[in-house]
């Protein structure tokens, strides 16, 4: 079933004169139902990064779309993922956010017990019971997957291989070792907006010169390409200014630059979306995520995390609030804008608007949504010609 009506949806499908989405997207919860279902059970979501699981018997309770997951770590080391739902009643696990560690999985319920490999090793009651079986009633298990230092889940099990999914974006980020890094700071917000508008807000700098002259004293807001993906993903660089060593409010670094960088990569800052839900922004000497998690049709909660080199991490007098900081006052920027947005959606007055050359990766993204709903999963969209090519380099 298609969510929204295919005549305004073919309107976002236009290389040539693309419009932004209908109002349905934004405002709707039957499509935000839709959107859990297709976009996120049946894609790979990220769930948050593998350092939060560093020993045997770690365990957290993540949510994916209409789903919820829990992730150990078991006895050899090895990353696992379970269906959040207990093998006698049903019960859930544990909540959403909620981390523990130990030998046994226990059920809050009644205390069925789980080893860190799913398997059932105590139930109650029930050892001499006549043709029960243990071995019958292990944990579900559901598609795991870590790269650069992250973890994905597919909820549904039929998503395309991981490897499709994430196309040459390891290629992109490659230099930056992103696995290597570990997590100095983290910030969470919860923002009256629907997920794809703040996606959209994300993708384009149309809006800097407008919202954020902090970020306009250290990156010129018309500087940049976008980038040719292979797999789902968005996303393309901006230049730093020539003064600037890094995004921050003066522009200075606090923090040795990460050693494999290429001379570009240095001068560069890098925004990539790989869908659904996760956004990395890589810096000469930080990489910074938001990954979001929609929890109505106007809203949305964002985790934000600063990754570091060890080095940096270790050293004596280490801050990372120059990165944290900067980004805090930007990202409050954006979350106003973005609640702006959300209110007009949901006006009477609201129509499809046109989207400019300087919005041709928010465009993208809006295609390959449009997309999505008419086809009912979300795939790349190989032919894409933004808007005004001329206008907006492609590299």
């Amino acid at each position: 079933m298609v969510p929204i009506d295919r005549e305004l949806l073919s309107l976002s499908l236009n290389s040539e004169g693309q419009m932004s989405l209908p109002a349905e997207a934004y405002t709707d919860i039957s499509v935000l139902e839709w959107e859990m279902e297709h976009f996120f059970d049946e894609s790979w979501v990220c769930v948050g990064r593998s350092e939060d699981l560093r020993g045997a018997g770690d365990r957290c309770a993540v949510a994916l779309g209409h789903e919820s997951a829990l992730l150990t770590r078991d006895e050899e080391g090895d990353l696992r993922a379970f269906y959040n739902v207990c093998r006698h009643r049903g019960h859930v696990l544990a909540e959403v956010g909620e981390a523990a560690s130990g030998r046994f999985i226990r059920c809050p319920y009644h205390a069925w017990a789980y080893g860190l490999d799913g398997r059932l090793q105590g139930a109650p009651g029930f050892g001499q019971l006549a043709g029960f079986d243990r071995a019958d009633y292990s944990l579900v298990p559901v598609p795991v997957v870590e790269w650069e230092g992250w973890l994905f889940v597919n909820a549904s099990e039929d998503a395309p291989p991981f490897e499709e999914h994430v196309g040459n974006l390891g290629e992109r980020i490659g230099n930056h070792r992103s696995g290597e890094l570990v997590t100095a700071a983290r910030r969470c917000y919860e923002i009256e907006a629907n997920w794809k508008i703040l996606v959209e807000n994300y993708h384009e700098c149309y809006h800097c010169a407008s919202i954020h002259p902090e970020l306009c004293k250290v990156s010129p807001p018309k500087s940049g390409e976008d980038h040719e993906a292979r797999g789902i993903w968005f996303g393309g660089s901006m230049e730093l200014e020539d003064h600037a060593d890094t995004m921050s409010l003066t522009g200075e670094s606090f923090a040795p630059m990460l050693p494999h960088l290429t001379d570009l990569q240095k001068r560069e800052v890098y925004y990539y979306q790989l869908f659904p839900n996760l956004l990395i922004s890589l810096h000469p000497d930080y990489v910074m995520t938001h990954r979001l998690r929609p929890i109505a049709p106007d809203r949305t909660a964002v985790e934000c995390e600063w990754l570091f080199s060890k080095k940096a991490v270790e050293s004596e007098g280490f801050d990372p609030s120059y990165a944290s900081e900067f980004w805090d006052t930007t990202n409050g920027q954006d979350w106003g804008a973005c609640e702006g947005v959300q209110r007009g959606a949901s006006s009477r007055g609201y129509r499809q608007g046109p989207l400019s050359p300087d919005e041709s990766t928010s465009g993208k993204f809006v295609a390959t949504v449009a997309r999505g709903y008419l086809e009912g999963r979300v795939a790349q969209i190989p032919d894409w010609t933004p808007p005004d090519r001329a206008s907006k380099q492609v590299r």
